[in-house]
């Protein structure tokens, strides 16, 4: 997709395998201006930005197993309307997944949904593109670092406003440390019962 911006297809793909690389593993490097790509190669770095590495790694995303596991959580879930009375389970290398796995997974993903929009929605404030904006929050709150246009591979986030930046950045927090602990952290309950036992 990308070959007719290059002099020759090991560059192309040079450029896109370095790029694939530095989004999965959160590096942040970049070797070209990937916002000059076509908007199909773009749409897979933003997926990529989504998907992230590895159970485990300190990587950024919804990480590969929660995909797979909702992946297949969604098969079987077709699978029952199908055949409502035949037990379905969902298997991870031979193993039966537990349902409270499946649960978290699944309210993992509406959370992270969830401060998505409401972080594109506060830094749309500024009145930047959609585009500018989505990508910019689904850098910072998967911690890859560049993202699109304006703080794109060959710009930075200074367009933004400080409150934008500040919300980037509480999404940044969120995505490197993950969301249902600083949730925990910001949740007055927790303070509350805190203050009691001191």
């Amino acid at each position: 997709n990308i070959y007719s911006l290059y002099s020759t297809a090991e560059e192309a793909i040079r450029h896109a395998a370095f790029q694939v690389g530095s989004i999965i593993t959160t590096t942040g490097y970049a070797t070209t201006d990937f916002d000059l790509w076509p908007s199909f190669s773009k749409a897979i770095l933003l997926g990529l930005m989504v998907i992230g590495a590895c159970a485990g790694s300190t990587g950024g995303g919804i990480k590969v197993a929660r995909v797979l596991l909702l992946f297949k959580s969604l098969r079987r879930n077709i699978r029952q309307v199908m055949h409502p009375n035949r037990v379905q389970v969902v298997r991870n290398n031979g193993a039966v997944v537990e349902e409270q796995v499946l649960e978290n997974t699944n309210a993992y993903l509406a959370a992270y949904v969830i401060i998505m929009i409401l972080s594109v929605l506060a830094i749309s404030l500024d009145g930047f593109s959609l585009e500018t904006n989505l990508s910019a929050v689904m850098a910072c709150f998967n911690n890859i670092g560049p993202s699109f246009e304006g703080a794109g591979p060959m710009g930075n986030y200074d367009c933004y406003s400080y409150f934008a930046k500040l919300v980037l950045s509480l999404a940044m927090l969120l995505g490197r440390l993950e969301i249902f602990p600083m949730l925990i952290l910001f949740s007055p309950t927790v303070w509350k019962k805190r203050r009691a036992k001191a």
